[in-house]
């Protein structure tokens, strides 16, 4: 792999997003929209103070597997991964080139979701915004990072869509959202910590709880070990061609 080969896969893929609208709304400015909605549903009380961390884990984390996996498939299905593979391109650099144009939304997508929260939802942290604004942006990676892998196992955009219940619904059931971890089955406590999604919202939870140190980077190295493990994977499993 070389640099030009990742960097020339990142420039298509964000010219390609460029000119997607509706993706580039889904990606940036839903999340915010179903993190307001959780505020005023809430009325920014004491409840969404408790469950405005969680959100910001989660939206950002749903959206970015959901356009990431459905893109790629794209890209495979339409024969455009098919040519690049007859190229001198690597799949190494072809898989870490999507994944560089989907980690630039991520962080815009992040910065906007936290700072909508807190100034515009009034989400209190006893935190750090910086260090919720990089967890932020870890879950957002790690959905790309997922979307990247799963992606080669689908062969139609109904199938990738299949992968939602099976892998990301268990997650968020099992993640603490409803239950604190410590409380469940023992059987269920093992599992959700086999989770990757587990640890991005134990992370921006202990953040928002004034909570640092080991609390903070334990989490944080967690859910950076589980995106480069994905992409790895994502590209060992890339499919040569169309199937």
């Amino acid at each position: 792999m070389t640099t030009p080969q990742f960097a020339a896969t990142a420039a298509r893929v964000l010219k390609q997003l460029r000119n997607d609208r509706r993706t580039i709304a889904l990606l940036v400015v839903m999340p915010s929209v179903l993190i307001g909605l959780f505020a005023w549903l809430f009325n920014s009380g004491q409840m969404f103070q408790r469950v405005g961390p969680v959100v910001l884990a989660l939206f950002p984390f749903l959206m970015m597997f959901l356009v990431t996996s459905i893109t790629t498939l794209r890209e495979r299905t339409s024969g455009t991964l098919e040519r690049l593979m007859t190229t001198p391109m690597t799949k190494s650099g072809i898989i870490l080139g999507y994944a560089t144009a989907f980690a630039l939304f991520a962080v815009v997508q992040s910065l906007i979701a936290v700072l909508f929260a807190v100034y515009v939802c009034d989400l209190t942290l006893a935190g750090s915004m910086a260090a919720l604004l990089v967890f932020a942006v870890a879950d957002a990676l790690l959905g790309t990072a997922m979307g990247l892998f799963l992606s080669a196992f689908a062969r139609t955009e109904f199938q990738a869509i299949q992968f939602f219940p099976l892998f990301i619904v268990p997650q968020i059931i099992l993640g603490g959202v409803f239950m604190p971890i410590d409380q469940m089955p023992r059987v269920l406590e093992i599992l959700a910590r086999c989770f990757p999604f587990t640890y991005g919202i134990e992370g921006v939870a202990n953040i928002a709880a004034g909570l640092g140190g080991w609390d903070v980077w334990r989490p944080f190295l967690v859910v950076v070990a589980f995106v480069v493990g994905f992409i790895v994977l994502g590209s060992l499993t890339l499919p040569r061609r169309t199937r």
